[in-house]
């Protein structure tokens, strides 16, 4: 029961803020840290089972042919790790953005729901059970984005759910063709399609492209990433959580499952599958970096970093071999570490100094250094610097390349390292190194602290897991060696 009590500790929290009066801040908090705790708890259980090789599953059915199935899997219990953490990092800052904010109740409810949609996805043990939760995920971080209810966030908003419904739509017309073709087929570490009849490759060829193209909305493949940027008008605790945690990850989490558990690497390879998709990603990883560029904004210069940084994860999956598999799955993991902490600095530029423009940063690492600390070494990682978590990324995607005969992807990384450091270094540069401003947009101040201590703790302990899990990266237990774990599994069944 597990993965049921996994969703339950969200959704029932969910059920009991909307209930909240506004006022309840002392409950609502205390409602939100105790959800957050017990589902890191349970994944943790759950995490040590798979390890030790048990398995935890529950399923129902639901329709004919149809069933609601929950699974933890080695490659379950990654992104279901990942989550649970940080989404705890995640309320822990939402508390100390939003503490004068109105609807709070409506916010930390949807907020709740979302997190028990990313849960479920990561838990989903078949394509039905995944899209049920991959839409609740649409629908549930659509209040988050418009929370504010600026004109701005509402169209924001309505282009998100253009975007994601249209994708959720293709991805539905994937799943119901696939299983009027096979049948029902759960989530296999190897794939259903070893011994397939070759009548059959050109359907499934055409709903693997329908598959990606509604996974590739949520991931932000090109060029079906213009609702990232966009969505940057959201609070800062929401853009963490998109682009770290839940939305984007979700479209790469699916993907990985489709290539890996449905269609299986090797036929994947055979049906000449891999190498589009990886054009495609290594398009879209220099692509979001040249954008991000020439963006002026801290938060949209971050979502175009996004649209570029997910698709390592995406071009490790298309890299043929157990090293490329370990880069891209290891990246899901250190890349939502290091973003959620550079989201969660912005944030704390824009609450304490009113700054949201890269111009306006001139001289912060004097007024607010651990928030500048954490930036500046998560930013250093997301180039790839060792000994940091985005150097082992790279240096294992690196080495899967060449392991598949594709020196080409070398380039691509070593590219958009450089380009990494053309968009992430000028910001250090002002941080650290420009004379500080005399005044600031909009200046608030938390006695001895340099903001508010809910607001500070978060970045400082992400930043310390962005230098750990390189540091520490042949170490047990570590997201590589689970990576590793994953990959053999996929690989040697």
């Amino acid at each position: 029961m597990l993965p049921i009590l996994a969703l339950l500790s969200s959704l029932l929290a969910a059920m009991i803020i909307f209930a909240l009066p506004e006022t309840s801040h002392r409950a609502r908090t205390i409602i939100n840290l105790l959800a957050a705790l017990l589902k890191l708890l349970f994944v943790v259980i759950m995490t040590w089972g798979v390890f030790r090789g048990m398995t935890f599953s529950v399923g129902f059915t639901m329709l004919p042919g149809a069933t609601f199935l929950l699974r933890a899997d080695a490659l379950a219990m990654l992104f279901a790790g990942l989550s649970a953490l940080l989404w705890l990092f995640t309320t822990v800052y939402a508390v100390g953005y939003l503490e004068d904010s109105p609807n709070r109740s409506r916010f930390f409810g949807f907020f709740s729901l979302c997190v028990a949609s990313t849960m479920g996805i990561a838990l989903a043990g078949n394509l039905f059970t995944f899209f049920l939760f991959y839409e609740m995920l649409t629908l549930s971080t659509y209040p988050l984005v418009v929370h504010r209810g600026t004109a701005k966030s509402l169209r924001a908003g309505s282009n998100y759910l253009c975007y994601t419904l249209g994708g959720g739509a293709v991805l539905l017309l994937g799943i119901a063709w696939l299983h009027g073709l096979m049948g029902e087929l759960p989530f296999r570490e190897t794939g259903h399609f070893q011994d397939s009849d070759p009548a059959t490759h050109l359907s499934l060829t055409i709903i693997f492209v329908l598959l990606i193209a509604g996974l590739g909305v949520k991931a932000a493949l090109f060029p079906l990433h213009g609702w990232l940027p966009r969505a940057m008008v959201a609070p800062a605790p929401v853009s963490a959580l998109l682009h770290a945690v839940a939305v984007v990850k979700a479209g790469a989490f699916g993907i990985v499952r489709v290539v890996y558990d449905i269609y299986g690497i090797e036929f994947s390879a055979v049906l000449g599958l891999l190498q589009p998709l990886a054009w495609l990603a290594a398009f879209t990883i220099l692509y979001g970096s040249l954008r991000a560029l020439y963006q002026s904004d801290l938060k949209r210069r971050l979502a175009f970093s996004t649209v570029s940084q997910v698709s390592y994860i995406i071009l490790g999956t298309t890299l043929f071999g157990p090293l490329g598999t370990v880069g891209g799955l290891v990246h899901l993991l250190h890349q939502g570490i290091m973003k959620i902490t550079l989201f969660f600095c912005a944030g704390n530029y824009a609450e304490t100094l009113g700054v949201h423009r890269i111009d306006e940063l001139d001289g912060a690492g004097a007024r607010m250094p651990a928030t500048s600390v954490a930036f500046t070494l998560a930013a250093l990682g997301m180039i790839g610097l060792p000994p940091l978590a985005g150097f082992i990324t790279k240096w294992t995607l690196g080495l899967g390349a060449l392991a598949a005969n594709m020196e080409w992807a070398i380039v691509v990384l070593l590219l958009s390292s450089l380009l990494n450091a053309g968009y992430f270094l000028p910001i250090v540069y002002r941080l650290w190194f420009r004379p500080q401003r005399m005044a600031w947009p909009r200046e608030r101040r938390w006695g001895r602290l340099e903001t508010h201590p809910w607001l500070l703790w978060p970045p400082l302990i992400t930043v310390t897991l962005t230098v750990l899990v390189g540091l520490l990266a042949a170490a047990p237990g570590s997201p590589l060696s689970w990576a590793r774990l994953v990959a053999v599994r996929m690989y040697l069944p």
